[in-house]
This record gives structure tokens, C-alpha cells and sequence, in this order.
């Protein structure tokens, strides 16, 4: 609907041409018999209009017979003009959308996903590098030697382009994994690594264990190839590993997916001894591990420990990399290492799936890892994400040292921040869109007490971050009267 209200006539009255752009997105087909229309809320915005514009509109669509309200449901498109014309109505969508096997995000996961391109608001929500972070100059160059080799352009073999396992290979041996080219599959992403083990390993009704709150809750990846998540607790140090056995004799077939360095969203690194401690327990319960890394490179006071992967040597662990925290998510090239049964089956299911990530992807990667210029950039990264965390850590201290705790991460993207007002979730996320702030509240996590906020340092600027984290904490004031601002 971005182009809505560039679309108006002036030469109407508001509500006429509301009711025309409407009329028209149900006439070609946009917004199909059996859809649910956006809110009043969300018109008037889209518009630029009041609601009781919005209202007029809507009763003339309903008068037409176009639309109807359903109580506490929203409003629904019910005809068009055709089928108010035609005995056989056109096939109503609503009933296939419902009936897919891959379940829908939470309502408030899509709102951030659809705000995080809205570039009036800060984005203290997003998991991505600032643009101001991106080495173009050096992708150009990159680019540039890519295609100066570049043959004609064919599939890749069903585990990724050979050059860019190669260099994946000597790559991970540097935090202490020993993976040959053959035991890495290139995938499209980790999210795709997920969702390949979730359809190609676990049985339905199988069950994974996982930190709580974790980023898995804010999707349905597992839950819509029929699998069941168990949270476990954590503390500063991470994971709790003495909770895994209980779970275990209660969950069938479980695997263990964990996020050890930098998690997300807490921004806790696991301690070295926890890592022991988890492996050992794994081995003990025979509990397979999805690790999943990919904010390993974004340390800003030291390297983390090594990887679970690094000490694993009766092939329990299956670990997760990727380049879109660290170099750029537009590439889409992340990686599975395990053992190589589990990434033929894998790499077969992934040819099913799209026959493989795109080529020129690949080649793209295997030169910044090859030339050594991804580990010079890393350096870069690093140091920009240490001035960025600076900056917010000294708002929050400015203003909100007496309203919300929080602990400085070790690296990362994220802050977790625990707000001490009694207010609610989506009376803040609410709030803070008016504000011009996107951020996301702790129950898109499963965080069950108390309310918690993720900010994220990574994207905004240093000038939006104290700005945004000032009218977060002015939000905040303004609901309570126990705390006078600072």
C-alpha cells in the first residue's frame, strides 16, 4: 500500500477516494473475496487521514456490499464486482491460506518485519550491520575480480561451490574446528540450515530443547514441520545444562539448538566452563546440538571461547555459520558443518528445495575469505560496534539508570533490557511506533515475567540511538508516576 496516497485524486472528497484505491484493490484481485482488510488505524496512517475518514469509506464499501465487519475478527472483503453479478463465486483464498503447512509469524513479528523498512523510524529492532558499516568500495572490488574468472554460470555441486568449502574449511580450522570440504553444505542462509534440518532429520512430534527466552520463538520454522519447543533457563553464563535431563525423559526424540556466543536475544556469551559442562551432558543424554554461531566474529572485548563444534569429537554437533551478521545478509550464504551422512542428507533435500544457492553468491564469498579481506573487515566491524555499544550504554545511563537494568554484552547486536515499570508490552511497542522508535518487546521470545525490551546497536546511528533510547525512557515516565526523569 506504499502507493496509495500518491494514488488519490485531489479532485474527490477523501473518503471517495479512499473507497476508489479500495474498490480497486479488490476489483484486480489484491485483496481477494475471503481477505482480511487492514485496520482503521493502519488506513488512516497509509492515507493520511483521520479515522472517521477512514469510517466514511469503509461504510460506503459495506453499503456496496464489498466488505463486511465481523465482531472482534476485523473486516473482511466479502465480494467484488463480479460475484456480485455471477452465480459461481471465484475459489475463496482465506481457507487456502489457512490450511498450509508453514505457520503464519506472530501478528506482532510481521508488524516489525513490514516497519523494518520504514526508514522515518529509528530502528533500534534490527539484527543487521548500519549501511554506514558496509565496505562498498571493497564488494565492488570483489565483485569486479568475480566476474573478471567468471565462466558461464551453471548449478554448483549439491554441497556448494568446491572453492568456497575449501575456504570455509581452512577458514573454521582458525577457531578450532576440523571440517573437510566434503562436510560443509552451503545453504541460503541460517535461517534455510534451519529449516532443512527441521524437514530432513527431526520426526514429527520430536522435540527441541532450546534457551528461553531464544530468536526461535519469534518464528514457527520447527513448529510448522511439527515439532515442539521446550525452553530451558539460563543464567550470565548461559544455558543451564542440569535442566536438560528432566526434559529429556519428558520429550521424544529432542535435539538441542543453542546460541552460545552473543545470544539473541539476551546477548549472553557462554562461559568456556559452560560449554564443557553442556557437551558432556549432551554426550551423556545422547542429545544431538544444533549450534548455531553466526554472531561468533562480533566480539568486541575478546574472542569468545571456542566453538561446542571444536570439541566435539563423536559428531554430536551440528554447526550453523553465515556471512549476513558479519559481511552482508543480501548474500544469503550461510553454511552447515556436520557429519557427512547428515550433509548428504542435507544437500540432497536443499536440491529439492532450490537446487542450490545462487552462484555468483558463492563465488562472491569464497573471494573475501580466500584474500583474506573478510578478516580485515572484521576488524573494522568490531571497532565500529564497540563505539556504537559505548553510545548506548551511556544513554541508558543518562536516561534510564533509575527505570531499567540491563549488562553490558561481550559483543553482538544486542542489549537485553529489563524495564522496571509496570507496563505492557504492546502498550510500549504501540507507543514507541507513535514515538518513531521500532524495537522488540521480550514476548515475540517467550519472555513469560516481567517486561523486557531487545535494542539493538547495530543499525541505528549514533545519534538515533540516544535519541531513541530517550524517547523509549520518556515513554516509560510518562506511564508511571514513581520515577521522575532524569
Amino acid at each position: 500500500m506504499d502507493s496509495d496516497k500518491r494514488n488519490l485524486s485531489k479532485h474527490l472528497p477523501k473518503y471517495q477516494q479512499i473507497v476508489d484505491v479500495i474498490k480497486g484493490k479488490i476489483a484486480n484481485g489484491e485483496w481477494p473475496i475471503g481477505s482480511k482488510i487492514p485496520s482503521q488505524r493502519t488506513l488512516a496512517k497509509t492515507f493520511g487521514v483521520n479515522r472517521s475518514t477512514v469510517i466514511t469509506a469503509l461504510d460506503e464499501l459495506m453499503a456496496d456490499g464489498l466488505i463486511e465487519g465481523k465482531m472482534g475478527m476485523g473486516t473482511f472483503v466479502v465480494n467484488n464486482t463480479w460475484t456480485l453479478l455471477a452465480t459461481n463465486p471465484p475459489p475463496d483464498w482465506s481457507t487456502y491460506l489457512k490450511s498450509g503447512l508453514h505457520q503464519p509469524s506472530q501478528t506482532m513479528v510481521q508488524e516489525i518485519n513490514k516497519d523494518e523498512s520504514n526508514e522515518r523510524l529509528i530502528q533500534l529492532s534490527k539484527g543487521a550491520l548500519s549501511p554506514d558499516i558496509f565496505p562498498l568500495d571493497k564488494m565492488k572490488l570483489v565483485m569486479q575480480k568475480v566476474t573478471e574468472k567468471m565462466g558461464i554460470l551453471s548449478y554448483e555441486e549439491p554441497k556448494g561451490y568446491l572453492p568456497l568449502r575449501q575456504a570455509l574449511s581452512s577458514y573454521v580450522k582458525t577457531i578450532g574446528i576440523e571440517a573437510s570440504p566434503s562436510s560443509i553444505l552451503i545453504v541460503s542462509g541460517a535461517l534455510q540450515a534451519l529449516q532443512l534440518i527441521s524437514v530432513g532429520l527431526l520426526h514429527r512430534g520430536s522435540t527441541v530443547l532450546l534457551e528461553q527466552p531464544s530468536y526461535l520463538y519469534s518464528l514457527h520454522v520447527f513448529q510448522s514441520a511439527g515439532m515442539k519447543l521446550a525452553g530451558l533457563p539460563m543464567d550470565k553464563q548461559g544455558l543451564l545444562p542440569d535442566f536438560i535431563a528432566a526434559q529429556r525423559k519428558q520429550q521424544n526424540k529432542a535435539i538441542l539448538y543453542s546460541i552460545p556466543c552473543f545470544h539473541n536475544p539476551t546477548g549472553i556469551l557462554m562461559s568456556e566452563k559452560r560449554r564443557q559442562e553442556l557437551l558432556q551432558m549432551c554426550e551423556e543424554e545422547r542429545l544431538p546440538i544444533i549450534e548455531d554461531d553466526i554472531y561468533r566474529e562480533l566480539w568486541t572485548n575478546e574472542p569468545p571461547p571456542a566453538p561446542l563444534k571444536a570439541r566435539d569429537r563423536h559428531g554430536y554437533v551440528l554447526y550453523i555459520g553465515s556471512l549476513s551478521k558479519t559481511l552482508s545478509p543480501g548474500l544469503r550464504i550461510g553454511w552447515i558443518i556436520g557429519p557427512e551422512p547428515v550433509i548428504e542428507r542435507l544437500s540432497d533435500i536443499k536440491m529439492q528445495t532450490d537446487y542450490g544457492s545462487g552462484s555468483i553468491s558463492q563465488r562472491v564469498a569464497a573471494e573475501w575469505l580466500e584474500s583474506g579481506l573478510y578478516h580485515q573487515y572484521l576488524a573494522s566491524v568490531r571497532e565500529q560496534l564497540t563505539i556504537r555499544k559505548a553510545a548506548a550504554m551511556e544513554a541508558l545511563e543518562m536516561y534510564m539508570g533509575n527505570i531499567a537494568t540491563w549488562d553490558v554484552p561481550e559483543g553482538g547486536f544486542f542489549i537485553w533490557l529489563k524495564i522496571n515499570e509496570k507496563l505492557s508490552t504492546k502498550e510500549l511497542f504501540t507507543k514507541a511506533i507513535h514515538k518513531g522508535i521500532l524495537l522488540n518487546p521480550g514476548t515475540i521470545y517467550a519472555q513469560e515475567s516481567g517486561l523486557y525490551v531487545r535494542l539493538s546497536y547495530a543499525y541505528a546511528s549514533l545519534l538515533e540511538i540516544r535519541e531513541g533510547i530517550r524517547r523509549i525512557a520518556a515513554i516509560i515516565q510518562a506511564s508511571g508516576s514513581d520515577y521522575p526523569p532524569k
